[in-house]
């Protein structure tokens, strides 16, 4: 009876001490912690290059199968720091489009702050690590993990979820079905599962064992299969003919904002560019237009002259579109926001931006940020979030906004879908971030919210790359980056709620309640343990 106590007091596996040869093996390996150390890291690296723009979706199982065999059997201490070298291995190369224009500083402590946080996923894995399907209870802590990340601090920070690593993967259709969410816990569990299904294989394990490690993979591929016919392009409510516009910037990084003008004339020029190539027959005729994030820098409700650039514009392509500016009001916090414009009637409704990026759009912590980099200084005035879902109504189509950072966060996606957008528009602004992978990143991210909701999700970009994507995520259009160009495409219109827009956050909630009902049961076992010692 010692020796079990002593195993499950110290996080060990209270198991039979018969030979393991495979996962002794791998014991062995990693029974220095250098070695341990080397690879988790490696894992985060394996999980980094699974992510867009390179088509290796698969590799992000394998990285948690073996992240998984670096906690087997460790201590919850051990866990927290292999987990935390994991995060670094991951973010550190997947984040480093945050250095662009500002240098180290800013990514690294971003990438550090996001790293204890899978130190704390890891210490969760191991200490569950002790219960039978361990695997089912570390993919819940995994998502308990990316709620965690999505909500703190400073708002969250939901970058690199696993599902955003999906868009061409197999598990992709579980969008529809759960969200995010449960995208991410099926990988999650296809990766934990396949280190089980390997241990247990290497050492010959009784054959009820062998099956339910192999189940562990089996159902997350089943339940995929099983949720594709939950995605769909029929056009439910007709289609309509949009045009995406990238207007580009005359140079890259931060010093962009300094262009406003240049800007703002970029994109008016190509949207009457598109309009003499209407006239022409050279391009078809858009039932509404869309402009990206901060196409405008210059607020056209105090500046007539950018008031008058967009209205000629607008007049000349003689349809709907939707402008990304920002406002200054005299008093109170800027404002990043859409504004419909109408060829007829001139400005006629807005969307403030609701999700504000901390260190971006606003600067928490100025004065102890200063001491570090003095880029705090480059935000000047703090942007304010808005409060309510923006939806257009864009010559008969209902477009939802949902401005770039907020593509990220799965609340912001979904109350635009249930406020009635037929469309998602993500107008975005990714010219601070250069030639960096950050383009790529969203675009996939982009594709999920897609398949998530089921709707054609429209990309305009001020540098690129933007793209005209079906309800199934599949990219009819895109752009090249730095390229002054304009998107025309036939969309399909839907107003059916997948699961996951009905459901919203229930299937996180519920597996938050697996991870906590797993780490209950470790506390449980502990007490006994003592009491009984």
């Amino acid at each position: 009876m010692s020796t079990s106590v002593t195993r499950a007091a110290g996080n060990e596996p209270a198991q039979s001490t018969a030979p393991e040869s495979g996962a002794r093996a791998l014991d062995r390996l990693r029974g220095a912690w250098p070695a341990r150390a080397a690879l988790a890291a490696l894992a985060g690296v394996l999980l980094y290059l699974s992510f867009p723009p390179r088509p290796l979706w698969w590799l992000a199982p394998f990285a948690l199968a073996l992240l998984a065999g670096c906690l087997r059997g460790r201590r919850a201490r051990a866990g927290f720091g292999l987990g935390f070298v994991f995060g670094l291995g991951y973010l550190l190369p997947l984040l480093v489009w945050t250095s662009e224009g500002v240098g180290p500083v800013p990514w690294i402590a971003l990438v550090t702050l996001e790293a204890l946080i899978f130190g704390l996923t890891g210490l969760g894995i191991t200490l569950v690590g002790t219960l039978p399907g361990r695997a089912v209870w570390a993919s819940a802590l995994w998502i308990a993990g990316e709620a965690l990340r999505a909500r703190a601090p400073f708002g969250g920070f939901p970058w690199g979820k696993l599902a955003f690593g999906q868009a061409d993967g197999f598990f992709l259709p579980l969008a529809a079905l759960g969200g995010t969410p449960l995208l991410s816990f099926a990988v999650a569990l296809c990766g934990f599962g396949l280190y089980e299904a390997w241990r247990t294989a290497r050492s010959q394990p009784r054959r009820t064992t062998a099956a339910l490690a192999a189940l562990t993979v089996a159902l997350p591929v089943g339940a995929a299969l099983a949720a594709r016919p939950l995605v769909s392009d029929a056009a439910e409510d007709g289609t309509a003919v949009a045009a995406v516009i990238q207007g580009n910037v005359p140079r890259a990084g931060f010093d962009f904002n300094a262009q406003r003008r240049a800007v703002l004339d970029n994109h008016a020029n190509r949207t009457l560019q598109l309009a003499d190539d209407i006239k022409a027959g050279r391009a078809r005729q858009p039932d509404f237009v869309v402009w990206p994030e901060n196409s405008s820098d210059i607020d056209p409700f105090a500046e007539q002259d950018a008031h008058d650039v967009i209205d000629r514009a607008v007049k000349r392509i003689g349809v709907p579109v939707a402008i990304g500016s920002v406002l200054e009001p005299p008093t109170g916090p800027l404002r990043n926001t859409m504004i419909l414009w109408d060829p007829v009637k001139g400005p006629t409704a807005t969307y403030d931006k609701r999700k504000i990026q901390p260190f971006g759009e606003r600067m928490p912590m100025r004065s102890f940020v200063r001491i570090f980099s003095k880029d705090v200084d480059r935000v000047r005035r703090d942007f304010g979030p808005g409060k309510e879902p923006g939806v257009f109504d864009m010559a008969g189509t209902r477009a939802g906004m949902v401005t770039c950072y907020e593509a990220a966060f799965d609340d912001a996606v979904r109350s635009t879908v249930r406020a009635g957008a037929q469309v998602i528009a993500v107008p975005s602004n990714n010219a601070t971030f250069g030639r960096t992978q950050m383009t790529y990143q969203q675009l996939a991210m982009d594709r999920v919210r897609a398949v998530e909701h089921s709707r054609t999700v429209l990309v305009p970009v001020t540098s690129g790359v933007s793209a005209v994507i079906r309800p199934d995520g599949t990219v009819v259009q895109q752009t090249k980056m730095f390229t002054a160009d304009a998107l025309v495409a036939e969309i399909p219109l839907r107003s059916t709620q997948t699961p996951a827009t009905r459901l919203g956050p229930l299937p996180e909630y519920a597996l938050l309640l697996v991870a906590a009902g797993g780490l209950g049961l470790v506390l449980t076992r502990r007490v006994r343990a003592r009491r009984s010692a």
